[in-house]
């Protein structure tokens, strides 16, 4: 059985102005790097094998902070990315209360399949590891939801440096 650490990306920029960020790249402000560097501390003594991480930068940038005590490379994958809000990415939050989904925000079901396969990649490439893996708020909500078979209102979501264990 393989042991996932799953973890939200530090606070970005974004983040605090409420900017919906979808798969656009994202960067650590201050607080981020902080809530990396403590997490990074927090998990020092963890047994980890592989840090995976998203491929986009607020991940990344993360995942390395994280893996610096375990000198431990971080594999990036898209299946990690953030749901892709199309139109909707790069508006004000709170402007997008009763918003309609334009045609090209990717689909709920589309986001639990990728979920899926994240956690298919998982199981097929790091079998009895312990797997570091940082994403998104979202993204992280979805694979939640599908390991635990809930649907993904029933599932928190992940605040920025948060960590959560799992079986797989």
């Amino acid at each position: 059985m393989t042991l996932l650490y799953l973890v939200r990306h530090g606070e970005t920029y974004d983040n605090a102005r409420q900017i919906l960020q979808g798969q656009i790249q994202g960067e650590l402000n201050e607080t981020g790097l902080a809530q990396a560097i403590q997490v990074r501390d927090q998990m020092a003594e963890a047994p980890l094998d592989v840090v995976v991480a998203s491929d986009l930068h607020r991940s990344v940038q993360t995942a390395e902070i994280i893996a610096q005590p375990h000198h431990l490379p971080v594999v990036t994958t898209p299946l990690l990315r953030e749901r892709d809000w199309g139109d909707l990415t790069g508006k004000f939050i709170p402007d997008l209360e009763h918003a309609v989904f334009p045609d090209n925000v990717e689909p709920l079901p589309a986001l639990l399949k990728r979920a899926g396969s994240f956690l298919d990649f998982l199981r097929t490439n790091y079998p009895e590891k312990h797997v570091l893996a940082v994403g998104h708020g979202i993204v992280n909500k979805a694979i939640q939801a599908v390991l635990l078979g809930k649907t993904m209102r029933e599932v928190v979501r992940m605040t920025n440096g948060e960590v959560r264990v799992f079986n797989i």
